[in-house]
């Protein structure tokens, strides 16, 4: 099963219908054993860095270690910002470190927020892009953004006067920017892809 990180912020619920239009089997918790027994992890989140991160709580520790043992997490929206060391949105404010790097305002100069949708050029070595071709449009809504500092990283961008980092892939952990469950058939391939990763991951340990 997979599950979706339960701590009362936007779109979790967006998330797990999507999920379960594809047929994956889905739960909506933030209890200890449903994240150390699940398939795979999924952090949401629309809000404020630093209001995710409390709201998060005592459980980002657990999401951590368990991402750390090598269950496949992914982060989408600000769950993907949470996945870098920092955030200075609204003040400094520390995230999961599990990428090295950081999170800062989109430069000066584009629309901000970054809202609708962005072609994302997409690597052929990232495992959430699998069998969608050279390049996608996907749906975002964001004022800040990552910068990758993580050499183990693997970054796929999209263009908005800069390269901005669209998603990102280290070993079995996961993050886009964008909403897949927002980017029409395409968001949902992507959802599709996390769960065969953790299908294979299963598979492999039996």
């Amino acid at each position: 099963m997979i599950v979706v990180i339960d701590y009362d912020v936007g779109n979790v619920r967006s998330v797990c219908n999507a999920f379960r239009y594809i047929g994956c089997e889905v739960a909506l918790s933030s209890e200890p054993g449903a994240i150390r027994d699940a398939l795979g992890l999924v952090l949401p989140g629309v809000a404020a860095f630093g209001y995710a991160v409390n709201a998060l709580g005592s459980a980002a520790e657990l999401v951590k270690e368990v991402a750390l043992s090598g269950k496949p997490l992914l982060g989408i929206c600000v769950g993907y910002q949470m996945l870098f060391e920092t955030s200075s949105e609204y003040g400094l404010h520390d995230g999961l470190g599990l990428v090295r790097g950081k999170v800062g305002p989109i430069p000066p100069g584009r629309v901000i927020p970054h809202i609708g949708w962005n072609q994302v050029k997409l690597p052929g070595d990232m495992d959430l892009f699998a069998g969608l071709g050279e390049a996608k449009h996907f749906y975002f809504a964001h004022s800040f953004c990552a910068e990758v500092a993580d050499e183990q990283a693997r970054v796929a961008y999209a263009d908005y006067g800069f390269d901005l980092a669209a998603s990102v892939q280290k070993g079995n952990i996961y993050g886009v920017q964008f909403h897949p469950e927002k980017s029409g058939r395409t968001g949902l391939k992507v959802l599709e892809n996390f769960y065969e990763i953790c299908e294979n991951r299963k598979s492999r340990e039996v």
